[in-house]
């Protein structure tokens, strides 16, 4: 397979169909930008099923991804995309950067719903974009801004509904998407316990990330308790 690109997490390589790529999820876990790494085997299975699961649902609720087939445990057939260099972090409740940047309690409630964006580069430290610096650098329209936006709060919409009946919180989450060949801005990535915070919703144990960057042992167990859970209410 001819390899396109490698991250933190996945492997991207040329699919076997035309405009088509194949994406292996690796058991690599990651925190810091890459400063902190462990493997631990199964991840990649673990996260693949999640995600797939997800983008399923999102499917079957008008969602457009690039996800075409799964091909295997930990790889899928994905649509080509140029990836738009900015992330999607939606937020419901403050955790994480979001509390020790603006000094809010983790957990705390949030009065509505946050929405922010910042560039995809380890190396700068995916430093946060106000729309106006996304437009002035060149990274995508007003339009496209406009849209990324309604598309975030639609599938935050979707998720949070799903997950709420299998118990979970969804706390934030971070979303990529992608132009297709044709002008198309699609979801793509992977939606997993890697790029959402996802918190029990009677204890609030955590399930997602956390585990592995706060050395709160049980990792796999984790993300295992997700799918599990997802599995009783989608299949």
């Amino acid at each position: 397979m001819q390899p396109i690109y490698e991250g933190k997490s996945k492997q991207v390589f040329a699919g076997s169909e035309p405009d088509t790529y194949l994406i292996h999820f690796k058991d690599d876990a990651t925190a810091g930008n890459g400063e902190k790494h462990d493997t631990l085997l199964g991840k990649g299975v673990l996260n693949a099923a999640i995600s797939n699961l997800l983008y399923d649902y999102l499917t079957k609720n008008d969602v457009d991804t690039h996800l075409l087939k799964v091909l295997s445990d930990t790889d899928v057939l994905v649509r080509q995309v140029t990836v738009i260099p900015i992330e999607v972090i939606i937020r419901n409740v403050a955790a994480g950067s979001f509390s020790k940047k603006y000094g809010v309690e983790e957990g705390s409630a949030l009065k509505s719903t946050v929405v922010e964006f910042s560039l995809k580069d380890d190396a700068l430290g995916d430093p946060m974009l106000a729309p106006s610096h996304i437009y002035a650098l060149g990274l995508a329209s007003d339009g496209d801004i406009a849209r990324l936006t309604s598309q975030a709060l639609r599938i935050n919409e979707l998720l949070s509904a799903l997950l709420a009946k299998c118990g979970i919180r969804l706390i934030d989450f971070k979303l990529e998407f992608g132009r297709t060949s044709d002008g198309r801005l699609i979801l793509c990535d992977e939606i997993s316990p890697d790029s959402c915070r996802l918190w029990d919703a009677e204890t609030n144990k955590k399930l997602d990330k956390d585990r592995f960057r706060r050395d709160l042992g049980g990792v796999l167990e984790g993300y295992a308790d997700v799918l599990e859970r997802l599995k009783a209410v989608l299949l």
